[in-house]
């Protein structure tokens, strides 16, 4: 069984789909970070950074943090969306540290300047909202080549899909990238996709362009 402390955020919705789609049991813990649970002590034991989400897998008694390396030691421990055939394992590895050293932090950034605190800060905005179209570029151009980022369906895909999903958050138009379209809503169709978006079963629809 694992264990998933989470939230409706684009990394803990990442390790929702990864638990669906490879199909092992968990049980989910809602941390509300509107509430600022993920500060609890207990969570701190789990997660020192304070951040959602965090797992723990009762069949080894391992905790960990940071989704990135929950989803590569979930792939591993199941066998599934990580190819271990060279190159394509580090092309997967490329993709999922493309996703934790720009959409993650930048988007992240765009969300916090362009959505919510518009009118702050005009530097901010401009460089956070351009950010965000650079980076979809970049996914664009490797969709162009690929039906999914590193060759098949896999971990790398389920650690950038959910950050696309908050499009209308980053100033950007599907039209103009006609690539991440396609692969965006060949993602969203997926059954453990539908599962994993609403993991705390609120009723929330995908969002679809």
């Amino acid at each position: 069984m694992i264990e998933l402390y989470t939230w409706t955020t684009p990394n803990g919705q990442k390790v929702s789909i990864m638990l669906e789609e490879v199909g092992l049991p968990y049980r989910v813990h809602a941390v509300d970070i509107t509430k600022g649970e993920q500060f609890a002590p207990a969570f701190l034991k789990i997660a020192p950074n304070n951040r959602i989400p965090a797992i723990v897998d009762t069949d080894t008694g391992l905790h960990l943090m940071e989704s990135g390396a929950i989803l590569l030691y979930l792939a591993e421990k199941t066998g599934k969306l990580w190819p271990q055939d060279f190159p394509t394992k580090w092309r997967v590895v490329e993709w999922l540290m493309w996703q934790m050293g720009g959409p993650g932090p930048f988007l992240g950034q765009a969300h916090h300047f362009v959505k919510f605190n518009p009118g702050k800060s005009a530097y901010a905005e401009e460089r956070y909202a351009k950010e965000a179209k650079r980076l979809w570029r970049v996914l664009d151009r490797r969709l162009a080549d690929t039906e999914y980022v590193a060759g098949d369906y896999s971990i790398a895909d389920i650690a950038i899909w959910p950050w696309i999903s908050r499009f209308a958050w980053q100033t950007v138009d599907f039209a103009d990238y006609p690539h991440v379209k396609r692969w965006y809503l060949a993602i969203a169709g997926r059954p453990a996709v539908k599962r994993g978006w609403d993991v705390l079963k609120e009723g929330r629809a995908l969002p679809l362009p």
